[in-house]
Order: C-alpha cells, then sequence, then structure tokens
C-alpha cells in the first residue's frame, strides 16, 4: 500500500477549486463534507429557498447557494449500493434492519408487539439450472467435489469460496444464456404470481374458499433478491400470518389457530412448485420459467435456538444482501453503454456475466425482438436482466423507509427548534427553487476528502 499523501499537498488543488468560482476558503466547505458524514458521491444542487410568515408574510429568512463554495449545496446521494457510496449504503442497511426487525418483534414503529407470535418463516426460492457451473462450499462451509459426473462436463476439484471459477459454467457453449437473462427479467413477475398462489394454496390447505380466507386471514411479508455467483437472482423473505378483522383492516390481529407455520411452509413449497411464466421461444431450452427445485423454508423462532433462525439472525441477514446488488456476481455496478460492449473485461467484468450483458444487450433490440421491448432490457444489461426492486415489503407487514427518514428529518428540525434557529412548522411558509448541477467531487475535493478520517460505522 503507497504511503498516504501529505495534508499540504493536496490543500492545494482543493484551494484552486474553490477560488475558481467562488472565492472561499476551506471552512465553509469542511463544513459541507462533515454534514454528508462520508458520502462518497454527493449530489450537488444550485437554488434558493425563502421562509415567510404564514400569516403576514413577512420575510423570515433567505438562503442562497450563491454564497457556497462554488455556488453549490452539497447533499447524501442516498445511494443504497455499498459498491457506490459505502456511507450511505450503511445508513440503508441500518434502516432496512429496523424496518424487518419491527415486523418480527412488533413493540415499536407503529407495529404491535403481539406479532411476535405470530407464524412466520424465512423462505428462499431460488432459480433453476441453465446449465452446470462450477460450486464452492455449501452452506455449512464444507468443501464439496464440484461436479463428479460420468457424462457431460465435470470438475472434481474442492473449490474454496474465494474461488474465481465459482458461478462460471462448466461449459459455456451449452450454457443456456438467453433463458438465464430472460429469468431475470421475468423474476420479478414469478414472485408476484408466487405471492398470489400462495394466498390460494393457503386457503385451499385450509378447506376454505379463496375469499373466506382473505377475511380471516393476511399474508405478510418483506423479501430482498440476492445474487447468486452465476449472476442469476433468488428471493429471500420473511413471510408472516396475521389476524384479519372486516371491521378493523388496519389492525393485525392474532390469527386462527389453523393458521400455523406448518401450513405456511406446505403452502409455500406447493405455491413454488406451480408457479410458472411462458417466456417467448427465441429458441432457447427454457421457454416455461419456473422457480428452481430447492426452496428452503425455516420457522423463525424467538429466541436463538442451535439449528433455528432468531430473529435478530434473519433481520440482520435481510439488511445485509439489501445493499448489494450484480456487481457480487462478477458485473457492473453502472448502466453501460454500446461504446462498453468491447471492454467490459477491462472494466472488471467476468467472462460469464460479460457474455450476459451481451445477451441483454442483444435481446433488447426493439427492431429485432419487439416481444422483449418492454423489458427494457439494454437499460437493464448491467444488472444481468433483473429489473425489480431489491427490497419490497408488503403494506401490513411494517413501517416503510421513508417513515424511518422522514423521522430522522422530524428528530434534527426538533433539535434546532429547540435551540430558536428553526421556527415553528405551522407558523412559516417556505418557498424553494432547486436545480440539479452534477454529481460527485472536484479532482482537488477528492484529494482532500480520502485524507479525511472515515465516517464511523453505523450500528444497527
Amino acid at each position: 500500500m503507497s504511503a498516504p499523501v501529505p495534508l499540504a499537498e493536496l490543500v492545494g488543488p482543493v484551494v484552486r477549486d474553490l477560488a475558481r468560482r467562488s472565492g472561499h476558503d476551506l471552512t465553509r466547505w469542511l463544513e459541507q463534507v462533515h454534514r454528508l458524514d462520508g458520502c462518497a458521491a454527493p449530489v450537488r444542487l444550485t437554488g434558493e429557498t425563502l421562509t415567510l410568515d404564514a400569516t403576514s408574510g413577512e420575510v423570515l429568512s433567505t438562503y442562497s447557494t450563491a454564497a457556497e463554495p462554488h455556488g453549490q449545496l452539497l447533499l447524501r446521494c442516498g445511494n443504497r449500493r455499498a459498491s457506490r457510496c459505502p456511507a450511505c449504503a450503511e445508513t440503508y442497511r441500518a434502516d432496512t434492519y429496523h424496518l424487518i426487525r419491527a415486523g418480527l418483534l412488533g413493540g415499536s414503529k407503529g407495529v404491535p408487539d403481539t406479532v411476535r407470535a405470530h407464524p412466520k418463516v424465512f423462505a428462499t426460492l431460488t432459480a433453476p439450472s441453465f446449465g452446470p457451473v462450477h460450486r464452492g462450499p455449501d452452506k455449512h462451509g464444507t468443501r464439496r467435489v464440484c461436479h463428479p459426473r460420468r457424462s457431460g462436463p465435470a470438475c472434481f476439484e474442492r473449490h474454496h469460496a474465494d474461488d474465481e471459477r465459482l458461478g462460471q459454467p462448466l461449459d459455456p457453449d451449452a450454457y443456456d444464456y438467453i433463458g438465464h437473462v430472460l429469468w431475470n427479467a421475468y423474476a420479478g413477475e414469478l414472485w408476484r404470481r408466487f405471492t398470489t398462489y400462495l394466498r390460494r394454496h393457503l386457503a385451499a390447505s385450509a378447506g376454505m374458499t379463496h375469499a373466506a380466507f382473505n377475511r380471516q386471514v393476511r399474508v405478510s411479508f418483506a423479501k430482498v433478491a440476492e445474487y447468486q455467483a452465476r449472476g442469476v437472482v433468488h428471493f429471500h423473505a420473511i413471510i408472516r400470518l396475521d389476524g384479519r378483522d372486516p371491521d378493523q383492516p388496519a389492525e393485525l390481529l392474532a390469527p386462527p389457530g389453523w393458521a400455523t407455520a406448518e401450513l405456511l411452509d406446505s403452502a409455500i413449497r406447493s405455491a413454488a412448485a406451480t408457479v410458472h411464466l411462458d417466456a417467448p421461444d427465441l429458441g432457447q431450452p427454457a421457454t416455461v420459467l419456473r422457480w428452481g427445485g430447492q426452496v428452503d423454508v425455516q420457522p423463525i423462532v424467538g429466541n436463538d435456538v442451535d439449528g433455528e433462525l432468531s430473529e435478530q439472525a434473519v433481520a440482520g441477514y435481510i439488511a445485509k444482501y439489501a445493499t448489494k446488488a450484480a456487481e457480487t456476481s462478477g458485473t457492473l455496478d453502472r448502466r453501460i453503454h454500446a461504446h462498453d460492449l468491447n471492454r467490459l473485461r477491462e472494466q472488471g467484468a467476468s467472462k460469464h456475466a460479460a457474455q450476459l450483458i451481451r445477451t441483454a444487450w442483444t435481446l433488447g433490440n426493439p427492431e429485432v425482438y419487439p416481444a422483449l421491448a418492454l423489458l427494457r432490457l439494454r437499460q437493464w444489461a448491467h444488472m444481468l436482466g433483473f429489473r425489480g426492486h431489491f427490497s419490497t415489503r408488503s403494506r401490513a407487514y411494517s413501517t416503510t423507509l421513508g417513515a424511518l427518514r422522514q423521522a430522522r428529518v422530524d428528530y434534527r428540525h426538533d433539535q434546532l427548534r429547540g435551540a430558536g434557529l428553526l421556527p415553528e412548522v405551522d407558523s412559516t411558509l417556505v418557498l424553494a427553487h432547486w436545480r440539479f448541477a452534477g454529481q460527485g467531487y472536484t479532482a482537488g475535493e477528492s484529494l482532500l476528502v480520502q485524507s479525511l478520517d472515515p465516517p464511523k460505522e453505523a450500528s444497527p
């Protein structure tokens, strides 16, 4: 590792950057950077605000970015990807943790503590195989023989967890790249159909009509998408059964006694086996898209028990994957353009991911494949075709990320009002006009930011 550049050598470029348009010294700029709390790619805004007395119309205060360094205000980017902005991703992870935890434990964030006794499971739905790939250790860390087959491609090695070949096809020429991309593209629709089928299978298992079941039981869930090493998404979901009262539709009541975790387990497996989707036939082997045969369902218990999942462990597990995306499988973490296709390997994409990106780009040509135009595969080629949300929840599961962010804003505003630095909210009217001016630091600023102390990691 190279030695850090002395601070004295970094200040010059920053001062020149600041003086070029504003003439400011470093003081105000450092104040803005400190408020960003480690954001790697802040958003730059220009504009002004005007605060008026709501009754008299008197101007109480004004603000303009013209007085700021570069004439711009720096705000946190809010990116959830740890590969793009670790600081903002950590905030997103912590928020997701609290959102998930509230739906498991209750007693906070507007969720009653009685939900802790509701039947709930941790389910994992995977994709089918599109061709054999190199396999690593199992979930217990045991290294296994990769592919000891007598026919077809074989690999007799026991790969380490950090082996770069993990997830790469044993026979790239026979791999179903088209089916792989289409499965990613339709994965969100498969999940939507799964939630519909799950309610129907629960009703059938209970000997009830669908309508009768929905009057008594609500299925709540929170799920996150994760990329496997082979570049295909699979979903981890917390699924919970709540009682429902037509006269109190917003209440999270205890479900009927027959609505058990065992019933939920059986219905999840049968629904996952039933769901299917017909994909356009482009000559690929997989024209009917289904979930893979590996469906894992585990009950969630209240405390740490050997061999069982605790609520805290599940919340931490879900939150961890909320800040990761396709880049964990060897692809890129930004959208690509036509000129990128010939240098994907140079930009860090694995050979397998590069082929998936090129396949998505080819299928995204609306003139050649008009049936796929609505999938916008070129826009999502860097995601290997997946275009869904990475973290979703049903309406009744718990709070929302927006509510958690607003709680932080309200807390800060209450502090400022207590110090007399902000007027009461009901007595003022704020008029604002903002314009986007860019994102990221200038070259000089980047040098100095690298020399500052990194922010402390947030705790859950």
